[in-house]
């Protein structure tokens, strides 16, 4: 039996040895005998600033032990489920495709691959080395790739983030994420920590040898190959790119939230599609040093050495509209996450070591179907117009910053102690001039009462960088509880661009669980 103890609060300095010992001296005390403790969960206590803990969840392994004994100790029994798989009977005459190569897709593909079925990848953009020289590359020059770029290629967007597997899912196939991740070069503390992440250094790694291990397992992985149009045929299903139709038993649709592309292609073919709330904003950047010292306060001092970088999550809502930090970067940068040449998208990043001397997120806004046309597409087109008004003030890829002084206290926009990160470049301007007032005035009310909750954050000095429009899809993909479109039924919908996650981790376990309903209604390979 296998038990689990949590909030094991100790100093920061404290060995994490001490926790194992913790677990298994209460145990003791209520009368089990267990063994081989393992520290499953680790995560920061910030809320007493002259009294930082790091809260530690440990599991244990004992033979027998009575419910009251257990609750003696502060236990409870772990049940670790497993992913149900199951084949199903019916008979297939071809290969399962899957489209987009991002989380979604690439666990997808591992499930169908390492189960039997014949795989192949369609992914529009480049290998991870080449997207990483494109980025490069529209760093120092300003052209962009509209097919190679922070959002499409090898990984999708979240190789050049930060690399954030938060999720609020409870999901089974979370935890199969991450020990894949980990099995393929991620750091093993991934597992452990409340918030992992892996950086964006490392990542370009993980996603090399994910594909190398799907090109051993006999996958095809067609990069630089957009697919044009799916439509039902008598064979399943038909992908056509520029390179000709070909047919499928089914395909795993794990387009991502940009590929506007595809949206319209499957308007056009009359896929059913819905209208959901997205969020627009800005990045905002502070001095991370200004963020540790007041998160941690006095404990910063005399725990620096064991602190990781602070890190945020706030929000507000008032009359059903929300504001939220999002996808915060501790010691990362601002980058441009654009798609198409006459508009500027911004996104963060940060790698593994978390070093610069800058945090950002995003202050996000939502959007409500109800504040847009009732077109379908409406949602897009607003995205759009947000992007083009950013990139109209300068012509080029020079991001509007805007100082916290300026946007909320009538000041200057003068840039002083923060220096913007964003490149190719930036240019002073008011974001007034970017998004419509009911965004601008959310922002305003939100970094009002963000200051409320960490002092300093609506500090003159700070800067926001605008736009960032693509925090999620705009849309989703209509899809039934086996998951497939009742518009054609050997499409299976999913991730982040089908609107059913929202972050590495929730898109690549609804890769997992699609390609489990997947192998549930068809035969593997011989």
């Amino acid at each position: 039996m296998k038990l689990i103890l949590r909030q094991i609060a100790l100093p920061p300095d404290a060995p994490e040895k001490e926790a194992e010992q913790a677990a298994l001296k209460k145990l003791k005390a209520a009368g089990i005998s267990a063994y081989n403790a393992k520290i499953c969960r680790v995560s920061v206590d910030g809320r007493k600033k002259n009294d930082i803990k790091f809260v530690y969840s440990v599991t244990a392994e004992c033979i027998g032990a009575s419910d009251r004994a257990i609750y003696k100790a502060g236990a409870e029994k772990l049940f670790e489920p497993d992913i149900n798989v199951t084949y199903g009977k019916e008979q297939r005459h071809g290969k399962i495709a899957v489209i987009g190569f991002g989380p979604a897709g690439i666990f997808a593909a591992l499930m169908l691959a390492e189960n039997g079925y014949g795989t192949v990848i369609y992914e529009r953009g480049k290998s991870v080395s080449e997207r990483a020289a494109d980025i490069e590359k529209f760093k120092a020059d300003g052209i962009l790739d509209t097919e190679s770029n922070v959002q499409f290629g090898a990984g999708g967007a979240g190789t050049f983030s930060d690399g954030k597997l938060i999720t609020r899912i409870n999901d089974p196939a979370c935890s199969l994420v991450l020990k894949r991740l980990a099995g393929f070069g991620a750091p093993e503390n991934i597992l452990t920590d409340a918030r992992p992440h892996i950086g964006t250094d490392i990542l370009q790694t993980v996603i090399s040898n994910v594909t190398d291990h799907l090109l051993s397992r006999g996958v095809q992985i067609r990069f630089e190959s957009k697919v044009e149009k799916i439509s039902e045929s008598l064979k399943g299903i038909s992908i056509r790119t520029a390179d000709g139709e070909e047919y499928y038993d089914a395909a795993v649709l794990a387009a991502g939230h940009s590929a506007r592309d595809t949206y319209k292609m499957l308007y056009s073919e009359r896929v059913k599609m819905e209208k959901k709330p997205f969020s627009v904003g800005c990045r905002i950047e502070h001095l991370q040093s200004d963020i540790d010292a007041a998160m941690y306060g006095e404990g910063l001092e005399k725990y620096r050495e064991f602190l990781p970088h602070a890190e945020y999550n706030l929000s507000f809502r008032e009359n059903g509209r929300g504001v939220y930090s999002f996808c915060m970067c501790p010691g990362g940068s601002v980058i441009c996450a654009s798609t198409e040449r006459d508009g500027i998208v911004t996104n963060g990043m940060s790698c593994s070591k978390r070093d610069g001397k800058n945090a950002n997120s995003a202050i996000a806004v939502s959007v409500l179907p109800e504040d847009l046309p009732a077109d379908l597409l409406s949602g897009i087109d607003f995205q759009r117009s947000i992007e083009r008004a950013a990139f109209s003030i300068s012509g080029r890829f020079s991001a509007p910053v805007q100082t916290l002084d300026s946007f909320l206290y009538g000041g200057k926009n003068e840039i002083t102690k923060i220096v913007p990160t964003f490149k190719p470049s930036v240019i002073t301007a008011e974001i007034n001039n970017v998004f419509p007032s009911f965004i601008t005035d959310f922002l305003k009310k939100g970094l009002y009462e963000f200051d409320k909750k960490i002092k300093g954050f609506a500090d003159k000095a700070a800067v926001l960088t605008a736009p960032e429009t693509r925090t999620s899809s705009p849309l989703r993909i209509l899809r039934n509880g086996e998951y497939f479109s009742d518009s054609i039924p050997s499409l299976y919908p999913c991730g982040e661009g089908a609107g059913y996650a929202g972050g590495i981790t929730s898109a690549a376990a609804d890769g997992i669980n699609t390609a489990c309903k997947i192998m549930s209604r068809f035969k593997p390979d011989k």
